[in-house]
């Protein structure tokens, strides 16, 4: 099992079950699921699957929701379900989310400040868990994460979002943002929301299509390679991002080249010397929110500092001209509206002018 950082603790990412059917991220991949199409906000039964088949269904939107993490929160508020939301794990600093949502997500009762100890998330009255990852460990002497046997005992249906519990089973390399948008709307059917959630969607592919128009003539030979720099995972052996994960979408969305999209997963250890085979153009410096603009800025800071004074790094192309990009890893590598912004972000940098 593979150890990611999140919010400064450390949590198991596998590939598994997700929310409504395991697409590819390649464009096609819901063509197929039994929750296709856009359910109103009444169209009730709501039937979604997971990468296993199993079918979980909703005769009524969901009352009392807990969320693993700050990724599936701010799907929910951003959807306008903040309000069904009981409890979270993994809770967002004050001041990391954009505008109203933050004093929405003050106010969300934090279950742990990691991973949400078992019998306290069975305990909790929840009637819908939505986790961001397959595979959690508990860690810290809180046991086992709850079997699917145990949701059920307590009442409790569990869901995943699809994009990034079902990242390394992605049949194809993930290059657009189809995954992160039929999560979107999965959780707009089963919330009945769907309506928002259909602009939400609409929104982040305008960005997108904006950046396609602008720099998607430019031959694939020309784009600048790009290599996504995992601060947080540790500087001994970089933890590159393959052609499942979604950075990997937002990456060639950009217009740039994954200087590692040739390995087929969602993450995998790598050497300095591949990274220096590579000499990539650009590199981004992936850092996870520290909770305010003071501490991400230092870590920025840190993680450009490495860069330029380790001897295996400081001659690298990006490195010696300073072609830095300082977006955080969450917006990245985890599922989100703002996976559009990035894509905007990066495309703005790399193709000045182009971009608007």
């Amino acid at each position: 099992m593979r150890s990611r950082v999140w919010w400064g603790t450390t949590a198991v990412v596998l590939g598994g079950l997700l929310v409504a059917g395991c697409g590819d991220g390649s464009g096609d991949g819901d063509k197929a699921s039994p929750a296709a199409g856009k359910a109103a906000a009444d169209d009730r039964p709501v039937t979604v699957t997971d990468c296993t088949g199993a079918r979980t269904t909703f005769s009524a939107a969901p009352e009392k929701i807990v969320t693993s993490n700050a990724s599936s929160l701010e799907l929910l508020l951003r959807l306008g379900a903040g309000d069904k939301v009981i409890g979270t794990g993994f809770p967002p600093g004050k001041g990391t989310l954009p505008g109203d949502l933050d004093a929405q997500a003050q106010q969300v009762k934090v279950l742990s400040q990691t991973v949400i100890p078992k019998e306290k998330l069975l305990g909790s009255g929840a009637d819908l868990y939505i986790d961001t990852f397959a595979n959690m460990s508990m860690g810290g002497g809180m046991g086992d994460a709850p079997t699917e046997e145990e949701f059920k005992a307590a009442g409790i249906k569990h869901i995943y979002l699809k994009s990034t519990a079902c990242a390394s089973m992605a049949k194809s390399a993930v290059t657009d943002l189809s995954a992160v948008e039929a999560d979107i709307t999965s959780l707009g059917e089963i919330t009945a929301t769907s309506a928002k959630a259909e602009q939400l969607v609409e929104g982040m592919k305008k960005k997108v299509d904006a950046v396609r128009n602008a720099v998607g003539g430019t031959p694939e030979s020309k784009r600048p390679t790009y290599f996504f720099f995992d601060f947080d995972a540790g500087t001994k052996q970089p933890m590159a991002v393959c052609n499942r994960q979604i950075a990997n979408a937002v990456i060639s969305q950009a217009g740039a080249r994954n200087v590692f999209a040739d390995c087929d997963g969602d993450y995998k250890q790598v050497g300095w010397e591949d990274v220096i085979a590579e000499n990539p153009d650009w590199i981004q410096l992936g850092v996870r929110n520290r909770g305010s603009e003071a501490a991400n800025r230092k870590a920025f800071d840190e993680a450009q500092k490495w860069l330029e004074s380790n001897s295996a790094t400081k001659g690298l192309k990006a490195v010696k001209e300073g072609h830095f990009l300082r977006i955080g890893s969450e917006q990245t590598t985890i599922a989100g509206v703002e996976n559009a912004d990035t894509v905007e972000r990066i495309a703005k940098t790399l193709y000045p002018g182009k971009v608007g």
